[in-house]
């Protein structure tokens, strides 16, 4: 007499243990998904939190992306400066890297005197680095204060 069980008890282990892991794997594919970057450009989220900050200040739109520039570039690297589609040049961002995060800043003049910026940030795995978020746009309002 064959005993199956014996024969094919550790093919059978091997099968579910591939198979749940193909289960997870599809689950944390389907968890993830795209968010919209201050920028108007779209990136990779594992996490939903808030991710972003903004801050309004009595200066010229030069003033203030001059100013984020600076911070940007003195905390990491620039990576691109543009002009989003489908707006006027009263509105302009950048991309970066700090801290192995990606970092998006968004500068728009609400009016001749006032600016409003907008500063977002994700780690390479999609995830929130609020702390990071708030040190930039404070790092923005002090560069705009010298």
């Amino acid at each position: 007499m064959l005993d199956a069980r014996g024969i094919f008890g550790c093919s059978i282990f091997i099968m579910k243990k591939t198979l749940f892991a193909i289960l997870a794997g599809a689950g944390v594919i389907i968890a993830t998904g795209c968010v919209s970057t201050v920028s108007d450009t779209h990136t990779l989220a594992t996490s939903w939190n808030t991710d972003s900050v903004s801050g309004r200040y009595a200066r010229t739109p030069d003033e203030v992306y001059q100013a984020s520039k600076d911070v940007i570039q003195h905390n990491g690297v620039l990576l691109t400066e543009y002009i989003p589609h489908d707006t006027t040049n009263d509105v302009r961002s950048l991309e970066g890297r700090v801290n192995d995060n990606k970092v998006w800043v968004r500068v728009t003049a609400v009016d001749p005197r006032t600016t409003q910026v907008d500063v977002q940030a994700r780690s390479s795995w999609g995830t929130t680095d609020v702390d990071l978020v708030h040190e930039l746009e404070k790092e923005i309002a002090l560069q705009l204060a010298r």
